[in-house]
């Protein structure tokens, strides 16, 4: 049905009164419809007389909404057009707000990103600083106990061509390290490297000689027999070093491992050369 039959139906009934249900289902209509609409097409041109339609019928007289009910169908199209309009702003704020949500988290994400970035930096760059002092202090004591031992082989002069000396074992151990066998003859090799870089006396034909009387070359050797046994503290290695013993005279750079060849042949040679001068010295149990 529609408006104009509806607000016929409201002319029709003549004076009498419209019921809440009639005045909200003509309020509902001219809201649909828009009520400005409405009202400007049911206006009257003249409100005493009728316009002939063009097939010589006439015309119905115009009809307009009572005030009242013409007041509440434009409050309730305001209304509409309010909450709409209220709708369309919360999402607005709802989109703008979400935006600044993922902006705010990745912004977070990279600066803990950044920060992990410059930690792993500071980690690397004290791991590099620790190393190189630690190899400044290595060819310092390797100096110290050169000099204290009388030099190598020049009458115990102590220069510069000792120093560079020092420097080649150093880089010689460094660019070998990975090429020794792991077998007697790598582990003796290893060890001559780094006595010759920490001033360590001895020969391969001395350390090999001594080796193969205490162990027989078996790096897992315990001598469970003898006095040092009978005293809690057995002789193990390949070069049969008591505990004490390993403690007092192991060299840094090497594994602190009793068992390890290459850290029990440094510190064998280290306690050899403070007692007797040098593992090529040594001829019998020591």
């Amino acid at each position: 049905m529609s408006v104009f039959r509806v607000l016929d139906q409201f002319r029709v009934s003549g004076t009498a009164r419209m019921t809440g249900t009639h005045r909200f289902s003509a309020i509902g209509v001219a809201a649909a419809t828009g009520a400005a609409t409405l009202a400007l097409g049911l206006a009257p041109a003249d409100a005493g007389q009728a316009t002939p339609s063009s097939g010589g019928k006439p015309a119905s007289a115009p009809v307009s909404l009572p005030a009242e009910q013409a007041a509440q169908a434009e409050e309730l199209a305001t209304g509409q057009g309010g909450l709409r309009a209220q709708f369309s702003g919360s999402y607005q704020q709802a989109q703008a707000e979400a935006r600044e949500a993922a902006a705010e988290k990745e912004r977070r994400a990279g600066e803990k990103a950044a920060r992990a970035e410059e930690e792993a930096a500071r980690a690397e760059e004290k791991a590099e600083r620790e190393a190189a002092a630690d190899r400044g202090s290595t060819r310092e004591r390797a100096a110290d106990r050169s000099h204290d031992r009388g030099g190598w082989g020049d009458g115990g002069n102590w220069g510069e061509r000792d120093s560079k000396s020092l420097e080649r074992a150093y880089e010689r151990e460094q660019r070998d390290a990975a090429s020794y066998p792991d077998n007697l003859d790598g582990w003796i090799r290893e060890a001559l490297a780094i006595m010759e870089r920490e001033g360590i006396p001895g020969t391969y034909e001395g350390i090999h000689r001594n080796i193969m009387r205490e162990s027989s070359g078996n790096p897992r050797a315990v001598n469970n027999w003898d006095v040092n046994a009978r005293n809690g503290v057995p002789s193990k290695g390949l070069l049969q070093v008591i505990q004490p013993t390993f403690d007092a005279y192991h060299v840094e750079g090497t594994k602190y491992d009793l068992y390890d060849p290459v850290a029990n042949i440094v510190a064998a040679c280290n306690y050899a050369a403070d007692r007797y001068g040098s593992m090529d010295n040594v001829d019998s149990a020591y």
